[in-house]
């Protein structure tokens, strides 16, 4: 039985952390009880049928499938080339190490600058030079060597009550302020959205100031640190506490999710504050992508990667995601641009990168986790 990769391949398997192989709009199922296979066999036979493809490009991405069709399907129509994408949850990197050379994976897309450098320095990924990718992305938002770029950037801000927070300023270092005491809710301290923050603030302050900033934020902390971003936005809606730390798109999730509609009530329960505006911006990370070492379509993955880049293809990606393009001079939706005026920190993401090590032993060393001790 031929299996082509512009249909559906689906595996029925409990607890499984990845989704299908998606093109056009057909769908084969291949059930558990007549055809089971491992992850890795599956990725065998998939490499055997696709490596050779010259139509198509291999996409395993941390964004889920269906928040990457609009873009696939402009790319495909301009270019002729059918777009394959796998979807999983986690062990993305693990996923391609262990394919090694089979691998069908051209074009790798994930989330947060320490998932890109994961897998950089795992080395599951490849150098690209394009002169069309470096016109369209700053410098602050690909790697140096060519391994990863941006594509959408989110703002780590702050999530006040509309009620109780009077002022429309503030600063991250601000956060220690006693007059915040009990008033501060966030994520885990691990958590790689956090770390990055933490990051930028050694690269800005060195690790002793960062240390003793970790302190006091913990010091004012409402309970201990637990849940998502938007767990932080409920928590500020019921009155636990007053300040949240989050990224900006979980803001869009919530203004328009029908399917939970109490997370409007949420979001409009509280205002969107820009960190340190009037001084080095705003923390911000990125969506990004990378070419697969071994990737078997490398000229179509990289005119998928340069179509990324453009202005038309981030207009539709950031207004679906609720991010921001990364190319100078591109439009943002108009429910993002409602959030207020971003001002980025312009810190590379690669000096981030390397420091998100000693940020995650501070979050230990403070007992962040532990949250406040009195």
């Amino acid at each position: 039985m031929a299996i082509n990769l512009t249909e559906t391949i689906m595996l029925e398997k409990p607890n499984s952390t990845e989704r299908p192989i998606m093109s056009g709009h057909r769908t084969l199922k291949i059930f558990k009880s007549v055809f089971a296979v491992s992850g890795i066999a599956m990725t065998l036979i998939i490499s055997s049928l696709s490596a050779k493809a010259a139509d198509e490009v291999n996409i395993y991405s941390y964004r889920q499938a269906e928040l990457i069709a609009p873009l696939l399907e402009k790319f495909t129509m301009q270019t002729g080339i059918r777009t394959n994408v796998l979807f999983l949850k986690k062990g993305l990197v693990d996923r391609v190490k262990a394919e090694g050379v089979n691998s069908p994976a051209d074009l790798i897309l994930t989330v947060d600058i320490g998932r890109l450098n994961s897998a950089k320095t795992s080395g599951v990924t490849r150098p690209v030079q394009s002169a069309i990718i470096a016109g369209n992305t700053p410098a602050e938002y690909r790697d140096p060597s060519g391994h990863w770029f941006g594509v959408t950037t989110r703002a780590r801000v702050i999530f006040a009550s509309k009620e109780r927070v009077l002022q429309n300023k503030i600063t991250y270092e601000e956060l220690v302020d006693p007059k915040w005491k009990g008033r501060i809710c966030t994520r885990s301290g691990q958590h790689s959205y956090n770390i990055g923050l933490f990051a930028s603030m050694i690269v800005h302050h060195g690790e002793g100031h960062t240390e003793k900033w970790l302190r006091g934020v913990k010091a004012n902390l409402a309970r201990k640190p637990q849940g998502n971003d938007r767990a932080q936005a409920k928590a500020i809606f019921a009155g636990e506490c007053d300040l949240g730390i989050g990224n900006t798109y979980y803001v869009g999730k919530m203004q328009t999710n029908e399917k939970k509609p109490e997370q409007k009530e949420w979001a409009a329960s509280m205002k969107v504050l820009f960190p340190n505006v009037d001084g080095r911006g705003s923390h911000v990370n990125i969506s990004g992508m990378a070419m697969a070492k071994h990737a078997p379509n490398a000229d179509n993955a990289r005119k998928l990667m340069e179509f990324l880049s453009s202005g038309a293809a981030q207009e539709i990606y950031a207004e679906v995601v609720f991010e921001y393009p990364v190319k100078p001079g591109t439009k943002t939706s108009d429910l993002v641009r409602r959030f207020g005026e971003l001002i980025s920190d312009k810190l590379s993401l690669q000096t981030i990168a390397e420091n998100r090590k000693a940020a995650s032993r501070l979050v230990d060393k403070v007992g962040y986790n532990d949250g406040p001790t009195s």
